[in-house]
């Protein structure tokens, strides 16, 4: 099957809303190639490049590209089979209003730090400090149910997730809400850590080699309200909140949803299980809502699809 490639320059979004106009429209199954720009819209070339605030619009999401199948009640598989970086430098940045450690007398703001690409694309660099290249997305999503999020805000529909699964060799699974699905990425990174602390990680354009899939809703014993990551070895429920007590809590509600429909137990049982089996992970805790995952062992927990 022919790669159809999509790029921000046809086509990028700062907003998920309910109402989306595709700029593509493919079947399921299609293999697609996603261009996406560095999240800050190549305002920031070098070190001598500071943003004061938060631009208005950030996160710049190729598409929304429609999946002729999809409809409301289905789940859209996206597969992400390569990530490449497409430009010869990230850059890392801290912004006045924003970051974990926002106002903190030791932390200057705003600052920038270039991260030049080297070794043919496997090393960023940090002073003389050489960091690998694993490339992420950061923001993904599709059209939500009712209300409008900026593509600076995680949520049911995805959105500015951080989460350092969405990478090469894992799954994401999404909702649909509206016909079409309506799927848009980017703000993708060179490499982010876990928490994204700063606010950014290392902010680059990418090349995604993707896989899409709708999946009838009909034949899912589950109802999937937020995004599911699939990596080789465990199921991860991904939620996002005002608190982090409250992301946890959405993401182990989500996985007991899975556990009862997989074992068969009661929601109590499920819960213990969760509690000997599953594992919270911080994704971010810099975006206005921040972002969890709770991870399962396949050994414990088979494919809801």
């Amino acid at each position: 099957m022919s790669r159809e490639a999509i790029s921000h320059e046809t086509g990028a979004i700062y907003e998920f809303t309910p109402e989306l106009d595709a700029i593509a429209t493919v079947q399921s199954g299609a293999q697609v190639t996603i261009e996406t720009r560095d999240s800050l819209d190549g305002a920031v070339q070098s070190d001598a490049d500071v943003l004061e605030s938060v631009p208005e619009e950030v996160n710049a999401a190729t598409g929304p590209i429609a999946l002729e199948e999809a409809e409301p009640g289905d789940v859209l598989r996206v597969e992400i089979e390569a990530i490449r970086v497409a430009e010869d430098r990230g850059r890392v940045i801290t912004i006045d209003g924003f970051g974990l450690l926002d106002g903190h007398e030791d932390i200057e703001s705003p600052r920038s730090r270039t991260t030049p690409v080297e070794d043919g694309g496997e090393t960023i660099v940090f002073d003389d400090l050489e960091i690998p290249v694993e490339p992420v997305i950061g923001t993904i999503g599709v059209a939500p149910e009712a209300d409008s999020y900026t593509t600076l805000v995680p949520h049911d529909h995805g959105g500015n997730l951080d989460t350092t699964d969405v990478t090469a060799g894992n799954a994401i699974y999404f909702p649909v809400f509206q016909s079409g699905a309506m799927l848009a990425m980017g703000d993708c990174k060179a490499a982010m850590a876990d928490g994204e602390m700063c606010g950014t990680g290392s902010e680059i354009a990418c090349e995604i080699d993707v896989t899409l899939e709708v999946i009838d809703g009909e034949t899912i014993d589950v109802d999937i309200e937020r995004p599911l990551v699939e990596t080789p070895d465990a199921w991860k429920t991904v939620a996002s909140a005002e608190t982090l007590e409250e992301a946890c809590e959405l993401a182990n509600l989500d996985a007991i949803d899975l556990l009862v429909a997989d074992h068969g137990v009661d929601e109590t049982d499920a819960y213990m299980l969760s509690s000997l089996v599953g594992g919270l992970e911080i994704s971010q805790v810099v975006d206005p809502l921040v972002t969890v995952r709770n991870a399962v062992p396949k050994a414990y927990l088979s494919s809801p699809f």
